[in-house]
């Protein structure tokens, strides 16, 4: 009798290469806890902990009262990209050409696409290490070699124009880099970018990929640098940002990308494909953000600075602990070296013993052993609470 047994599912060899985010992961874990009746503070997740601010959600309730429920253009709506450009405008002195922004939901798909456009076998794909997940992961999706741009202490987690440029290579086709950066606060200084963008001019093959995501969240008088303000690359440069930090809209799932003139079809085609354009909706939401007042933006930030200042301080006075001043966005990366823990030992010890949701710098990837990633998006009492939980688990 023949065996009729039917045969194994057999998924494409490349989705084994997709990783994760590990935030998602330990927030799940962190939930289960809860729910078992631990009491949990979460250090893990990076969102904003505000409300996204009532003027914002009366626009997104008003549109679709006003009978938004259809498609839009796969790039956005004209009003809010011409929004798009004018805040460019304003925040940063450049001309932006808003039918070269395209509109996309979230910040990862502009990750995704740059990648699937630029990323093939043989070709290089450099990032920052440790830096946000899903960059190495999509790079390995693509089947393009990942080529980390290490990212150290010392030199406060900026990257050094004369290491990366000394890393390309005729096969080198994207460089991603994040400044205000996830996981460390890192900022690189303007000197280093000017030094990066000058070498660039030797590398004519080679695009950029700038995730500006926490662009206004900066500390301690800081200026954000956009590398829309370097004209001598615009033709070779995409530049990521959106609403989700900025406004505390993350479950809106809204972001933007100004990208060079030859790639805004591709990138427009690789929507139409993916998700046909995003939330009507949710558009006209963010059309608010960018118009309205922009108070919110300043508390929350400044609500983050205060916290910032607390957490730094705190996490340097844990017996193992050196902390740097984290100089943007709203995490803190410690060097735990000294307690003797790996990141990964250290994340899973605090979240069951001492009931502290953190993130292994391992989650950033090689670079970050040793390290730990704690977001202050939370009340300074919960702060607190957590490190002297961790303190007493030591």
């Amino acid at each position: 009798m023949l065996d009729e047994t039917p045969p194994m599912l057999q998924p494409a060899a490349s989705i084994h290469r997709l990783g994760t985010e590990s935030a998602f992961e330990v927030l799940a874990r962190a939930q289960s806890l809860a729910a078992e009746g631990q009491d949990i503070i979460n250090l893990g997740i990076g969102q904003p902990d505000f409300r996204t601010p009532e003027h914002i959600v009366e626009a997104g309730i008003k549109a679709l009262r006003d009978g938004h429920h259809g498609y839009t253009p796969a790039n956005g709506i004209p009003a809010l990209r011409q929004a798009v450009a004018a805040d460019l405008e304003k925040r940063h002195g450049v001309a932006v050409d808003p039918d070269h922004v395209v509109v996309q939901p979230g910040g990862k798909p502009t990750m995704f696409f740059a990648v699937l456009i630029f990323g093939e076998p043989g070709g290089e794909i450099m990032y920052p290490n440790p830096g946000f997940p899903i960059y190495e992961s999509v790079i390995k999706y693509s089947g393009a070699t990942p080529v980390p741009i290490a990212l150290e202490e010392a030199k406060g987690f900026a990257f050094s124009a004369e290491a990366v440029l000394a890393q390309i290579t005729p096969q080198t086709r994207l460089i991603i880099i994040n400044s205000p950066a996830n996981p460390t606060g890192g900022v690189t200084p303007k000197e280093e970018i000017d030094a990066l963008v000058a070498g660039l001019a030797a590398h004519p093959h080679v695009a950029i990929l700038s995730d500006e995501i926490y662009s206004q969240m900066l500390y301690d008088g800081r200026t954000h640098v956009s590398l829309l303000q370097y004209p001598e690359i615009r033709d070779r440069l995409i530049m990521l940002d959106g609403w989700s930090k900025t406004y505390a809209m993350t479950g809106w799932r809204l972001g933007y990308a100004v990208w060079p003139e030859s790639l805004v079809d591709h990138a427009t085609r690789l929507c139409i494909n993916d998700h046909s354009c995003v939330n009507a909706a949710t558009q006209f939401a963010g059309l608010a953000a960018l118009t309205g007042p922009q108070d919110a933006v300043q508390d929350m930030v400044a609500a983050f600075d205060e916290r910032r200042r607390i957490i730094v301080s705190e996490l340097n006075q844990i017996a193992g602990f050196r902390c740097a001043d984290a100089a943007g966005a709203f995490y803190a990366f410690p060097n735990i070296e000294g307690t003797g823990l790996t990141a990964r030992e250290a994340q899973d010890r605090f979240l069951t013993e001492a009931g502290v949701a953190t993130i292994a710098g391992t989650s950033f990837g090689v670079w970050g052993e040793g390290y730990l990633r704690l977001s202050y998006a939370n009340s300074i009492e919960n702060i607190r609470a957590a490190l002297g939980r961790i303190k007493g688990c030591l």
